[in-house]
């Protein structure tokens, strides 16, 4: 059963392919592979985020506001819309993120965005977590949310053997698109980050190990925030201007 309630600070970095392999390496002494993935701990992420008309949720996250949250509708490799889709809200105070995500159909999930249901509807979609899905439509109603823009990438997950609540994950090929918004067409659009580069995010309950704390300092890695949301919406607006200007 998929995990619905997540509490956990998380640190982001952004490395160099060199930086990837070598810190991978170093993690398989302590760490194996997400058995989500496959025998090497990767998998694809497809999530479609949404905004308001005037852009709430970006300047929130852009601004670093001290709480922050966002809504979006995520899908995990190849997925048709009768496969299951995860609704997520995500929020951020300081340092410390929550996430609260329910399991349905994408199928379901496309009506709910299109029929713009409130919290006392009775005819809302099966979902795992019924109070969670009207707190989804209760954030959506409230900010008057819409669907925005797709980031996709692939990522490769490490757990802690010893440390059970720690999470290592590296995202690459990230690529973004603000047109087919239909997440079961897959991954696919514009690079809003070089392919050269990894995002890197250490995830942890409480506080980060001293083994791999010594890894990131041996490795002289800086700690550099790195919104996917963000990054996407500024190439989307981005390469808007561009096609207006040559149009």
């Amino acid at each position: 059963m998929a995990i619905e309630i997540f509490n956990r600070f998380e640190l982001k970095y952004l490395i160099s392919i060199d930086e990837y392999y070598e810190m991978r390496s170093k993690l398989l002494e302590r760490m194996t592979f997400d058995s989500y993935g496959n025998n090497d701990g990767k998998y694809n992420i497809i999530s479609l985020y949404f905004d308001s008309a005037e852009r709430g949720i970006y300047y929130e996250t852009k601004n670093k506001l001290s709480f922050r949250q966002k809504l979006r509708l995520r899908v995990y490799d190849r997925t048709s819309i009768e496969d299951q889709a995860f609704f997520e809200i995500k929020q951020k105070f300081k340092n410390v993120v929550n996430k609260r995500r329910t399991v349905l159909s994408l199928n379901d999930a496309y009506k709910l965005i299109k029929n713009k249901p409130n919290i006392f509807s009775k005819e809302l979609p099966p979902a795992s977590n019924t109070q969670i899905l009207k707190e989804v439509i209760h954030f959506r109603n409230q900010y008057e949310l819409e669907p925005d823009i797709i980031v996709s990438y692939d990522r490769q997950a490490f757990v802690g053997v010893n440390e059970p609540d720690l999470r290592v994950t590296f995202d690459y090929n990230l690529m973004t698109r603000d047109y087919d918004l239909r997440l079961e067409n897959g991954p696919y659009g514009h690079h809003f980050i070089h392919p050269d580069l990894v995002v890197l995010e250490i995830k942890v309950s409480n506080s980060v190990p001293l083994w791999l704390s010594n890894i990131v300092s041996e490795m002289n890695l800086s700690r550099k925030s790195v919104s996917k949301f963000c990054t996407s919406v500024e190439l989307a607006e981005e390469l808007a201007l561009k096609r207006k200007k040559y149009s």
